[in-house]
């Protein structure tokens, strides 16, 4: 009865079987949903539910080099060929931001989350309490910018709060994203967004036992393939391609060192100082977030009194013209100040008041000074000084951390420097209310000119009667002294222009103002006298650039504490590969293993293990074709007997003959998922793929040395000892189709995408069997158990 039971069922639940548009060669679950983002060869990502529908598609129109999730599952990672990382919202894929880390082709993600609680020193949990929002209202937007389709900018649409949730919902737990390159450098940000650290591969010289003294292995023209920053943060698995350089060391030059590389990075310091990092990046991250905000904001004040001086100089330029034709020697100015002063209108200031200008033109040109005025006022109090203020009272918080020299040194807070950005902060606060002054200024003057000039219009117009009679409030009074300093001063300058635009000019500043700003440093705490000298957008530059200054500290000095505690020589590979050039199937993942104290094998405890597990290219091992290897350990190395542990342990799998290793990835509980293509179909229609698991731990590992110069690839030390991979012991399903990577695993979700090579996507559910089977699906069986 078990017998017919066991028969009646076929392993893993084929879910669906969907056609697609184009071939995927990229795709990956969402870690919390059932999602399923997938690149497209032609660079489109697809985003689909677990039933396939579709949700949205996004085109960067640039080259997908990589893909990774948010471990939360609400954003994701894309690593382009200009080295750029874009992050897009899961709910539609919207940009939330651009991050140009590299500077050549991103190739490959990893977004790696801490799933422990802070603690303190003592043990107990540390909690850092944000207190922004206690004194301050949620953080503005991003202003829009006015006839510029959203997202031009590289943020959202002001109307969405995707952006603000990669800002709020992303620091609630402590991550960090990894990214390699093509040029083998590797770059670190917490939360995706603050820059935390950047190292090169080619820069780590290794010291490998066995060695002769004082020499030292390190890698050339070496490409990242695969980066896995361990659960715990303390180490960094890398997958390199390049060339193994062995110093003082006489090598075979028939040997080949251009091969497939794993690298150990001590990442310790993530997990060492997560706290200090966490507030640090907490803080700083938001800063950044508001520094946009202002940039933003400047942007689109410059655009919007732009456009209001364009239509006022457009109105009035044609007078000088006319000044010129009449044969008149003077300037608009001048035949303004006549007019107001009572002399007779000269002909061509009556042609350009009655004729050019006329009442019509003249309020649609106060009517876009106004609205001009009043949308810049509106930008600088809904956006510009909210995040001036916030800035200041983060980069305050951060002041009063950097003070903490014991345990915030060490992370690289420099107070000298988050005094300074401090000073900056308070001093863009000062310039924001200086232009609020300047701004009401000019525009109060501009009404006055505009009021004064309608009258004009209205009395060259022969409308005295009508003038007389109008109520007062619809023609208030003007100033005629105002006017006079508006022809004198603002008709051809324009102050709000000047402090708003980048450019390199000192504002002049009298000799008493200087004076009274020397007096204010004895007692106001700053060092900075002249900033009245500068503009809003100088002002805001300065500021910038003392941020950077201050987090390129801790930049640098997380970047020197990541160092390299092994290196692995894995497989050759013929000299002109490259991992943009080769696909060879790799999954890496970190199981909390069972292993033994070498003080006693009775005691057993809990610890994290790496399991890396590639399929060997057949030209690197004439002897070893078709096989797998599966390491384990690596990241105890060979220190692990001073740690107690077993070191580094390999195994061998032969996949039997017939069969081609498409894909591999590790999944839950030590299992290891291959996707195996059929070699021996004699016409396309009898294709077939399989899909199998196995339990890894199961496996028996082998025990290998450290690195020796004799014997580089350390996996020949198992030429001997391959194991036959038995399809008939495992569970084994038959896919209708030849398949083409990659293999889409999901761990939390249980389910497994297959993309067929004629383009059809097959999702199976790994932890449930089919109840029925077709004879078709039986047959293969027999066959793969008599290898």
């Amino acid at each position: 009865m078990e017998t017919e039971e066991i028969q009646a069922t076929t392993p893993f639940q084929l879910q669906f079987d969907k056609p697609l548009a184009s071939q995927v060669k990229f795709a990956e679950w969402n870690p919390e949903k059932d999602l399923l983002a997938m690149v497209t060869e032609d660079s489109k990502i697809l985003l689909h539910r677990f039933n396939w529908q579709r949700l949205w598609t996004i085109s960067p129109g640039k080259c997908i080099m990589s893909l990774c999730w948010r471990p939360d599952g609400k954003a994701i990672a894309v690593g382009l060929e200009d080295g750029t990382i874009s992050l897009h919202d899961v709910e539609n894929g919207k940009l939330l931001r651009s991050v140009k880390s590299h500077s050549v082709a991103v190739v490959c993600l990893n977004w790696e989350e801490d799933g422990q609680m802070n603690l303190d020193d003592g043990g107990n949990i540390s909690t850092y309490e944000d207190r922004t929002s206690r004194f301050f209202p949620p953080a503005p937007r991003v202003p829009r910018m006015p006839g510029v389709v959203s997202g031009d900018t590289g943020f959202m649409d002001e109307n969405e709060d995707s952006f603000r949730e990669l800002s709020n919902s992303s620091h609630r737990r402590f991550n960090i994203l990894c990214s390699g390159d093509k040029d083998g450098s590797i770059c670190f940000s917490i939360f995706g967004i603050f820059p935390i650290g950047k190292i090169n591969i080619h820069n780590f010289f290794t010291f490998p036992p066995h060695l002769v003294k004082h020499a030292t292995c390190q890698l050339q023209d070496a490409s990242m393939y695969k980066v896995a920053l361990s659960r715990d943060l303390c180490h960094l698995s890398i997958l390199s391609i390049g060339d193994l350089v062995q110093d003082k060391v006489e090598l075979d030059p028939q040997k080949s060192t251009h091969g497939l590389h794993c690298l150990l990075l001590n990442s310790s310091i993530f997990r060492k100082r997560k706290n200090e990092l966490h507030q640090v990046a907490l803080q700083a991250s938001n800063i950044e977030d508001l520094i946009e905000v202002i940039r933003a904001s400047l942007s689109v004040m410059c655009k919007q009194w732009s456009d209001a001086m364009h239509t006022f100089h457009e109105k009035f330029d044609p007078l000088s013209s006319l000044i010129v034709d009449h044969g008149l020697d003077s300037s608009p100015q001048e035949e303004f100040l006549s007019l107001l002063g009572g002399a007779r209108t000269s002909p061509p200031v009556h042609q350009f008041l009655v004729t050019s200008l006329g009442e019509v033109g003249l309020k649609r040109v106060a009517k876009a000074i106004h609205n001009a005025g009043k949308e810049v006022h509106l930008v600088v109090q809904e956006h510009l000084q909210p995040a001036a203020e916030i800035i200041a009272f983060r980069i305050g918080e951060l002041r009063g951390l950097s003070r903490w020299r014991a345990r915030y040194q060490g992370v690289g807070l420099d107070e000298n420097l988050i005094i300074n950005a401090t000073e900056k902060a308070g001093m863009l606060l000062v310039q924001v209310e200086r232009f609020m002054r300047v701004l009401a200024t000019v525009l109060y003057q501009f009404q006055n000119f505009f009021t004064w000039l309608t009258k004009c219009v209205k009395l060259l117009m022969s409308e005295q009667k009508l003038l007389m009679t109008e109520p007062s409030d619809q023609l208030p009074p003007f100033n005629s002294e105002l006017v006079v300093i508006f022809l004198k001063f603002l008709y051809d300058q324009d102050p709000v222009k000047q402090l708003l635009e980048q450019v390199d000019h000192s504002i002049e500043i009298d000799v008493d103002t200087m004076q009274k700003l020397n007096d204010l440093v004895k007692f106001g705490g700053f060092s900075d006298t002249k900033f009245l000298q500068r503009t809003l957008a100088k002002e805001f530059e300065q500021m910038e650039h003392s941020f950077k200054e201050a987090f390129q500290m801790p930049f640098t000095t997380i970047s020197k504490k990541i160092h390299c505690e092994d290196l692995l020589p894995l497989c050759p590979l013929p000299s002109s590969t490259t991992s943009v050039s080769l696909n060879i199937p790799t999954s890496i993942s970190y199981y909390m293993d069972v292993l033994p104290e070498a003080s006693t094998c009775a005691a057993y405890q809990q610890r994290l293990v790496d399991y890396i597990c590639f399929r060997i290219p057949d030209d690197s091992f004439l002897h070893m074709p078709n096989c797998l290897a599966i390491t384990r350990g690596f990241m105890y190395g060979s220190n692990g007997s001073e740690k107690g542990y077993t070191s580094l342990e390999a195994v061998l799998l032969h996949v039997p003959d017939g069969y081609h290793c498409v894909d591999v990835s590790l999944y839950k509980e030590n299992q290891i998922i291959l996707l195996l293509n059929e070699t021996t179909a004699v016409s396309e229609s009898h294709e077939k793929a399989w899909m199998m698991m196995f339990q890894a731990s199961g496996l028996p590992f082998v025990s290998v040395s450290g690195s020796s110069i004799a014997n580089q690839w350390k996996l020949n030390e198992l030429k001997e000892c391959v194991v036959d991979l038995q399809m008939e012991n495992e569970k084994v399903r038959c896919i209708p189709h030849s398949v083409t990577a990659p293999l889409a695993v999901s761990a939390s979700r249980g389910v497994a995408c297959v993309f067929a090579a004629r383009k059809r996507a097959l999702v199976y559910i790994l932890d449930e069997d089919e109840d029925e089977t077709s004879d078709v699906e039986s047959l293969p069986f027999s066959g793969v158990a008599a290898l």
